[in-house]
């Protein structure tokens, strides 16, 4: 696939403005890291040859002089909430994320919980962290925040937090998802160094929106997209607009907050150092963007797989009218609609023709394919073998899977597994493939195409089951489903 996102000097100029930050604040900066840091998918996709892993590369330079913070806020603890792309509970993936960060070098500090209000829950996910030996402490619910300035600013409020104990110049502050309360943890901080003489720092490192391209750039269009169900809405900020005289661009809750913030601050040290919401963040991704149009056309696509996505969520019961309506708003803004997105058009208009239900695949190339449900294969899986025997330069007459071993294995989902659904999903037929490639060197070829999915782009005109899905995106490629019924 076509790259318009240059690493190498995202990596080189990404940690020298971070370094310049913390001399900035003498020696001691804490930093709130917003979006995801070594998964970050929505950046690979609209920033083609981003990482998902580069942020964490880029501060694995930093590693020596840093450390980390897990912030959980009770709230999400008590409801079990859960990170919806993985599938596990916010209290699980601070596990997850302090194994991964120690995997690559970094010192976790502590885990913060917020939102404490002498919740049961709280307490006993506090007493599991502690078995295990890892630092807790708590952060409390404060009345009126984050208007009540007087409060928050004083030894009842942020005074009242446990103070963490930190001993590396940069303090890295992440969570599982928004709302944990990353930025009331850095503020509280800031009040509490400063009580023990220590004049810290705070800045922000959020990707999203990137406030070095304009406000309706397709990227930017495309954070809106991907916060649709938080009502995130871009805007030009008004701080930097008036206090330098230039367009930077950022979105409405940094901007609402940040008179707040300047109050907080002038309270804690006498003066803001910060003269706008952009000021306070240190992200240099709109600076590496090496090929526009590439970018524009993926973040276009983008926007669409959001939109895709909350019909889907709508159909389940799990989303809103309002997060459909808001993504098909954006389409005007991006001037698109679905048929942009090149295997929709391909797959509706397969599905019109046959009258069953059908699937499509942009390759890298360009190259449009196409397949159908068959009384053998659902449309996902018939997509798979018919991709990689072209990419294999396989006839497509070719059977690869011959029917007297399918059938089996229908019979035994059939009758033995009860299940109602005789079609071979992708992983089934993924897995007969890989048996008959040991002596078959049609399947051996078909199989050895496999990697060549990934970055491509797949529609299916019915919503797909949780193992096609998964297949999917393992494969690396971005699927969309219209909101129909699964096939049975």
């Amino acid at each position: 696939m076509r790259h318009g996102f240059d690493n190498e000097k995202y990596l080189k100029i990404q940690s020298e403005h971070i370094k310049e930050r913390i001399a900035q604040f003498g020696n001691k900066l804490y930093l709130e890291l917003g979006g995801k840091l070594f998964d970050d998918h929505h950046a690979s996709r609209v920033l083609p040859g981003f990482e998902p892993d580069i942020k964490l590369r880029m501060l694995s330079q930093l590693r020596d002089s840093a450390e980390i913070v897990i912030v959980i806020s009770a709230l999400d603890i008590e409801k079990n909430k859960v990170r919806n792309d993985l599938g596990i509970t916010y209290d699980m993936d601070v596990l997850r994320l302090r194994e991964e960060f120690q995997k690559r070098g970094f010192l976790v500090s502590a885990v913060v919980i917020t939102h404490y209000n002498g919740q049961m829950s709280a307490d006993a996910y506090r007493a599991r962290l502690e078995r295990m030996g890892i630092t807790a402490y708590y952060h409390y619910t404060i009345e009126g925040y984050p208007t009540n300035v007087g409060l928050i600013a004083s030894d009842e409020g942020f005074g009242h937090n446990d103070y963490i104990e930190t001993t590396r110049p940069l303090v890295i502050v992440t969570a599982p998802g928004p709302g944990s309360g990353k930025m009331a943890v850095c503020l509280s901080q800031l009040y509490n160094e400063h009580k023990r003489g220590i004049e810290a720092g705070y800045a922000k490192f959020e990707t999203f929106p990137v406030w070095s391209l304009a406000l309706k750039h397709p990227v930017n269009i495309a954070y809106e997209a991907a916060t649709a169900d938080l009502n995130d809405v871009n805007m030009i900020d008004p701080f930097h607009l008036e206090a330098y005289g230039k367009t930077a661009i950022n979105y409405n809750r940094d901007i609402e907050i940040f008179p707040v913030l300047n109050a907080i601050f002038e309270s804690i040290y006498g003066h803001n150092p910060y003269k706008s919401p952009t000021d306070m963040g240190v992200n240099m991704v709109g600076f590496c963007i090496s090929d526009d149009d590439v970018c524009c056309d993926a973040s276009k696509n983008e926007i669409i797989r959001r939109y895709f996505t909350a019909l889907n969520r709508l159909a389940t019961g799990e989303g809103s009218d309002a997060e459909v309506n808001k993504i098909a708003l954006l389409f005007k803004q991006a001037k698109i609609d679905v048929s942009y997105r090149r295997c929709v058009s391909a797959a509706r208009e397969r599905a019109a023709r046959s009258e069953v239900p059908c699937s499509a695949i942009e390759l890298a190339d360009g190259t449009i394919i196409t397949a159908e449900t068959s009384a053998l294969l659902g449309p996902s899986a018939a997509l798979i073998l018919n991709t990689v025997k072209h990419l294999a330069g396989i006839e497509h007459s070719v059977k690869l899977i011959p029917q007297e071993m399918i059938e089996p294995i229908q019979y035994t989902k059939l009758n033995y597994l009860r299940g109602h659904n005789p079609r071979l999903h992708t992983d089934e037929v993924l897995v007969a493939l890989s048996v008959l490639s040991t002596h078959d060197e049609n399947c051996r070829r078909a199989l050895e195409q496999l990697s060549q999915l990934d970055g491509c782009q797949v529609h299916s005109t019915v919503m797909l089951g949780e193992v096609d899905r998964k297949i999917f995106k393992k494969l690396g490629v971005g699927l969309t489903c219209d909101p129909a019924r699964k096939v049975r």
